[in-house]
């Protein structure tokens, strides 16, 4: 992403389910659903939906909602920037949440005027050896 150039959010990358039991939710979408299993990770489960990744998640604490978007953005420190300089409020900063084999999973996650909880999502590839 060049300098200055201006987030805008377009792709969705992955759409969470808040689920009770995230082992049950796991087989009802893989052998009843059908679905692409793609890994797991802690107390996740991800699945390919036809390029967008579905994540069940059991949450902590009650949310608003039921569900979460997450945006794929190509450089998440800088949309982190940009948006809090447009005066969206996030409940973190960017972090790590996974060391998949082909890249880092980065989130952070904010919310809209609802109250809804939204993510920004963004793959980064390791620097080559």
């Amino acid at each position: 992403m060049q300098a200055g150039t201006q987030i805008a959010l377009e792709k969705i990358g992955q759409i969470a389910i808040l689920v009770k039991d995230v082992t049950r939710a796991t087989e009802f979408y893989r052998d009843k659903l059908a679905m692409k299993y793609l890994f797991a990770t802690g107390n996740l489960a991800f699945f390919d939906c036809g390029g967008i990744r579905l994540m069940l998640d059991k949450p902590e604490k009650v949310e608003a909602g039921t569900s979460i978007i997450y945006f794929k953005v190509p450089e998440i420190q800088q949309a982190y920037e940009q948006m809090k300089a447009r005066g969206v409020e996030f409940v973190d900063k960017p972090h790590l949440i996974a060391k998949l084999p082909d890249y880092d999973l980065w989130m952070t996650f904010f919310r809209d005027s609802e109250s809804n909880l939204l993510g920004l999502m963004s793959e980064v590839r390791p620097p080559k050896p």
